[in-house]
């Protein structure tokens, strides 16, 4: 700690994360610019449950997570939900399920529609790339799998190692495909953000992280030339000390969707009601900190299969068997340990809902909409409206048992049927508590975070979609050939028929990829959103924020090409700009 204290740092990092591990190691690339990162969680660089493939959600509710819930939710019958995020270095890269694919053009030329400059399609493909190094099917590969690809539009000398893609990297996801994974070729472990833009680059001089800190608030200070204010440092919590460390130019928080807010409304940045009610001195009145929450709504339906299909549950329940897996993994990489989901399908909804129908949906929200959310609702509407051939919903098959609801009997075998609503019109929150018993707020505290699922009239609309969705999926499992493998649905029970509407509110639950809690203001500014094009936080000099909180609107994707994207812009915005301070 005093090694890291010692430091006279240009840049301060909170959050060794996903992006802010990009972020640190594209910064410390320049030797005039000293690097300091502040990570709560601990390093795991040797944890076959974060390295090993096959052992993917083991590390879920772990000492790895930060087990986060959300408030009871009304429109999910009282239920509350898990809501985990990686406290590791690291982040959620290394919970996640190494799913690896990007959204939809048009949801990233959404972004710039909103008036965020260089955050559309053609803006962003150059940090995809940047991110990745891909690694190409041989030609038994591709004529066995069908694993086209586009090679135009993959990196091939990124960080991240991705093998095993198909064509749908280039702007549109729509279709049934297998998806590329962030796994190393060669040893077939993960690849994260810890072992592709940290470990790497440790040995940098200027690159110096301390982890097992937490920190409880950005220091700001009166800015004496222009007025307002201005980030200097950060005050943290390491062992039971309090400590702060001063930074000579920014600092960057990359703490994620449910701690960059957290972080902000601790340091005085947010809505005064909230922070009066925590004992926080309002430093910037900004309502939109913690607000704008967008979320991937799932539902996983469960069906008995052929009892001759190996699952990964077969490891899990007979030790003999996972003893001879993890043989096989270590001495040839390979085997049952190796294998992850990555059959999906993006589809839009008019493939199973009547065109008027669709129309009739979209003339409703429009009626209900706030001026507050019109511009970021109507895409929203549009993409109901339009012939353009978008994935609004996901669907993910594989052999296991994903429910948190459902128990697995001994002796039977169960696949999984996931769906996943990509544009969700719900918006939640995520704010500070209220103090207790006269004590002020403080990062000790776990945020409330209240996802609103199915919430209002535009929630109405997600919940309609969620259940005309899952008619759909009962209805791929009916079909040939995968009904070849099917005994029978067990949750719901074929008794509940096809009227999925009860079972849905019963059992949504989190797909665990949460934006837009410090969303990017656009043409609104700082009255629709908490940080502007370049990522700065309004009204504080030498303060961003850098990570999937800053997305305006969620994406047809699983978050975490983007996210790496987001930390390579990130990092390649902030370097202009110092580049412009010192000339």
């Amino acid at each position: 700690m005093e090694f890291f204290l010692k430091h006279r740092f240009t840049h301060i990092i909170v959050g060794g994360g996903t992006a802010g591990l990009v972020v640190a190691a594209r910064l410390s690339e320049n030797p005039n610019i000293t690097v300091g990162v502040l990570e709560a969680g601990s390093p795991a660089f040797e944890e076959p449950t974060i390295n090993v493939p096959g052992r993917f959600g083991e590390s879920l509710g772990s000492k790895y997570d930060w087990k986060f819930e959300t408030t009871p939710q009304s429109h999910l019958n009282g239920r509350s939900l898990p809501f985990p995020r990686g406290k590791i270095l690291g982040g959620t890269s290394a919970l996640n399920f190494m799913t690896w694919n990007r959204g939809c053009r048009e949801d990233y030329d959404a972004w710039e529609e909103l008036g965020n400059n260089g955050w559309g399609w053609d803006g962003m493909l150059p940090f995809f790339k940047k991110s990745e190094s891909f690694h190409q099917p041989n030609a038994e590969h591709q004529a066995r799998h069908k694993s086209v690809f586009d090679a135009d539009y993959h990196g091939i000398a990124g960080p991240l190692q991705t093998v095993y893609s198909a064509d749908h990297f280039s702007g549109s996801n729509v279709g049934v495909w297998t998806s590329l994974t962030g796994v190393t070729p060669e040893l077939r472990e993960r690849s994260y953000s810890a072992t592709a833009y940290y470990r790497p680059n440790c040995e940098r001089p200027n690159l110096v992280l301390l982890t097992e800190a937490l920190v409880r608030e950005v220091i700001l200070e009166s800015d004496s030339e222009g007025g307002g204010w201005v980030a200097k440092g950060v005050r943290f919590l390491y062992g039971d000390k309090e400590h702060a460390v001063k930074t000579e130019c920014e600092v960057i928080i990359c703490a994620g969707s449910v701690q960059s807010p957290q972080l902000l409304e601790l340091s005085g940045i947010g809505n005064p009601e909230i922070l009066n009610a925590a004992g926080i001195t309002a430093k910037i009145n900004n309502s939109n900190v913690g607000e704008n929450l967008q979320e991937h709504m799932m539902t996983a339906m469960i069906l008995e299969i052929d009892p001759s299909i190996v699952t990964p549950e077969d490891l899990r329940n007979d030790p003999v068997l996972a003893e001879a897996a993890d043989k096989e993994y270590a001495l040839s990489q390979a085997g049952p340990r190796t294998a992850i989901p990555s059959s999906v399908a993006y589809l839009p909804f008019s493939h199973f809902v009547p065109s008027g129908e669709l129309a009739g949906i979209a003339s409703s929200i429009l009626r209900s909409v706030s001026n507050h959310s019109r511009a970021h609702d109507s895409i929203l509407v549009e993409r109901f409206r339009s012939a353009k051939n978008l994935g609004q919903i996901e669907f993910n098959f594989d052999v296991s048992n994903y429910s948190p609801y459902f128990k697995s009997i001994p002796g039977k075998k169960y696949a999984t049927m996931l769906q996943m609503l990509q544009y969700p019109f719900s918006k939640g929150s995520i704010h500070i508590p209220a103090m207790r018993d006269g004590k002020v707020t403080t990062s000790d505290d776990k945020p409330i975070i209240d996802p609103k699922y199915y919430d209002g009239p535009g929630g109405e609309i997600d919940f309609r979609m969620m259940v005309a969705s899952q008619k759909f999926a009962n209805k791929i499992c009916c079909t040939k050939p995968l009904s070849d493998i099917i005994v029978t649905r067990v949750y719901p029970d074929m008794t509940e028929g096809e009227d999925f509407a009860d079972w849905v509110r019963d059992s949504t639950i989190t797909d665990w990829h949460p934006v837009g809690t410090c969303a990017m203001g656009g043409k609104g500014g700082k009255d629709r959103g908490v940080v502007d094009a370049r990522l700065r936080v309004y009204m504080v000099k030498g303060l961003r924020v850098v990570d999937a909180s800053i997305m305006p609107l969620q994406i047809s994707a699983h978050l975490q090409a983007t996210v790496y994207a987001i930390g390579e812009k990130g990092a390649s915005l902030i370097l202009e700009d110092w580049e412009k301070q010192v000339g």
